[in-house]
């Protein structure tokens, strides 16, 4: 589980359907990889469309970014090492 203590935006809580897509495109692990941050940056874009099309659409493209694993809102990305801090 990701810490979304340091975020300074709002914490997003995941919608039904958005759990049920990761799930059906077997992602959710891929999901929770990511850094906290872009959890909540792509659920945050999603829930601020306003069209159910145009979240369907945000929807997919997160989809299509976690399966390449190399795209964070369409951006290059790269994950990164976990820092050994103690």
């Amino acid at each position: 589980m990701r810490d979304f203590s340091r975020l300074t935006r709002p914490i997003q809580k995941m919608p039904a359907f958005v759990r049920a897509a990761l799930a059906g495109a077997k992602l959710t692990s891929a999901y929770r990889a990511r850094p906290a941050y872009q959890q909540n940056d792509y659920l945050s874009w999603i829930n601020r469309a306003k069209l159910p099309r145009t979240k369907q659409k945000r929807l997919e493209e997160m989809l299509a970014d976690l399966r390449r694993g190399d795209r964070y809102m369409g951006m290059p990305y790269r994950a990164g090492k976990k820092r050994n801090t103690g």
